[in-house]
């Protein structure tokens, strides 16, 4: 307080604060009026520690900042460690879906190679199939063949044998036959 003692009286002793025609020092010196009104106002301010209070919100204020700070840091930690969590999942994932994509590659390659051998066997088989249809259609047809051969043959012995025997011959041959039925039966 005695150092603005000082600082105002040092102000007054100053020319420009020096009314034309009269004392500075006077209550019809404005200057000086406006000085001492200044002073007053600063006094009250002084008495209800305005300054304290000024300083206190700006305190609280500086504290509500450095809070907000304070979150703000966290929350960006927070999102910076959820998002290299979300990096390492993706990561992660990103290799699952690569070992499922060769996994259903080999899979498929697997099942290609068993669809080969697959149809190998089906057609060595359906050939095999129409091998024995094709032997047995031979057999059969060598068969039919050989039958009608030996009917036709038949026939013809039969034909000529009847135009070369007689009545007689053909009784004994009937006999001779029936005989070695009997004892081929018995």
């Amino acid at each position: 307080m005695k150092k603005l003692s000082f600082l105002i009286l040092l102000a007054a002793t100053n020319p420009v604060f020096a009314s034309e025609g009269g004392p500075f020092f006077s209550l019809r010196n404005a200057n000086f009026v406006i000085l001492i009104a200044f002073l007053i106002f600063l006094g009250v301010l002084a008495k209800f520690k305005v300054p304290g209070m000024l300083g206190g919100l700006l305190d609280k204020r500086a504290a509500s900042i450095k809070a907000d700070l304070e979150e703000a840091r966290s929350l960006r930690e927070e999102a910076q460690s959820i998002l290299a969590s979300y990096e390492r999942k993706a990561r992660d994932v990103q290799a699952q879906a690569d070992q499922i994509v060769v996994a259903a590659k080999r899979d498929a390659q697997a099942a290609a190679e068993q669809a080969k051998l697959d149809l190998q066997v089906s057609i060595a088989r359906r050939l095999k199939a129409a091998e024995d249809q094709i032997a047995s259609a031979e057999a059969s047809a060598l068969k039919e063949v050989k039958d009608r051969a030996v009917q036709v043959a038949v026939a013809a012995a039969g034909e000529v044998l009847a135009n070369q025997m007689s009545w007689n011959e053909k009784a004994a041959m009937i006999d001779s036959a029936i005989a070695e039925v009997d004892t081929r039966l018995n």
